[in-house]
């Protein structure tokens, strides 16, 4: 009964909202919770008869399973878009999410390497091996330029723009961004491009791909975050650190230094202000943190 409408919200959330692949399987999946609960109870109803009471009961089974808060936030906020969904194509006149309450939640700090931090991470690649330069360049290019994984990986020959100064991204949504690249990010791009990548016989369909693995294929994801864990390790750090933490990290260096909060979100591609504003708690908390560690009054 519900296929019908799953097809056209898949529909929806490909053609009009243009979100990827991964975006558009969990908002699936939301769905497919949804309806599993309303089998489980015995009310297979359309979407038009939805209550806000269904909807209450359905947080509470998703509860009792064992979701933890985000996990159920992330649940109402996929059925919302199904029901936004819904009114644009008339199939409810009214909305029961309306009044449907996410669970409060607490937005955990994200660890924050220091400048010095990311020089030690980065100085423990063995550039004697043959991966050595490349995997200088991309850490190089991830924090000096706040990219995510994905962005890195897939970032292309045909996007760099280095005698001025600039690579072009392809980021969420495949909305492109141009991000200000750094010297030293530019210099060991430059030796990996001109001096290791042309050793390298591209696959087909990655001649155009900047980082290459032996096989001359895209680098995968996992690939960066075993990289970043070999090299945290042995620098000795002992704080949570993924490939994110680079683009953390950067972006909290920024708004330390006194960026402006508009120009740090044009440069991480955030579609709305409000998520980079968990920035500015960033840096709150680690001028609290400063206090504490410098001012007498504090000791």
């Amino acid at each position: 009964m519900w296929e019908p409408y799953k097809k056209g919200f898949k529909a929806y959330l490909q053609l009009e909202k243009s979100l990827s692949d991964n975006s558009v399987q969990a908002y699936l999946r939301d769905m497919e919770h949804f309806t599993a609960f309303l089998q489980e109870s015995n009310s297979m109803k359309s979407p038009s008869d939805i209550t806000l009471k269904d909807l209450q009961q359905f947080i509470k089974w998703i509860a009792e399973l064992g979701l933890s808060a985000t996990s159920q936030a992330r649940m109402i906020s996929g059925i919302k878009a199904f029901y936004k969904y819904c009114q644009l194509e008339e199939i409810t006149t009214k909305d029961p999410t309306t009044l449907l309450e996410s669970p409060k939640l607490k937005r955990a700090l994200p660890d924050v390497l220091s400048f010095e931090e990311i020089e030690n991470i980065i100085s423990q690649i063995d550039l004697s091996k043959p991966e050595g330069g490349r995997n200088k360049a991309i850490l190089e290019t991830m924090y000096s330029c706040g990219l995510r994984v994905s962005e890195a990986v897939n970032l292309r020959i045909s996007q760099l723009y280095l005698d001025l100064g600039f690579i072009r991204v392809t980021g969420k949504g495949d909305k492109e961004r141009l991000i200000p690249i750094g010297s030293s990010a530019i210099k060991f791009i430059t030796i990996y491009k001109n001096q290791m990548r042309v050793h390298t016989a591209p696959a087909k369909g990655s001649e155009d791909i900047l980082f290459l693995n032996n096989r001359g294929g895209k680098l995968s994801r996992v690939m960066i975050f075993y990289i970043i864990k070999a090299l945290v390790e042995k620098a000795g750090i002992k704080k949570t650190v993924s490939p994110h933490t680079f683009r953390h990290s950067f972006a909290t260096h920024l708004v330390e230094g006194g960026a402006d909060l508009r120009a740090v979100q044009e440069m991480l591609g955030h579609a709305s202000i409000t998520t980079t504003e968990i920035y500015t708690h960033l840096d709150r908390e680690f001028l609290r943190k400063t206090l504490e560690l410098y001012h007498p009054a504090f000791k």
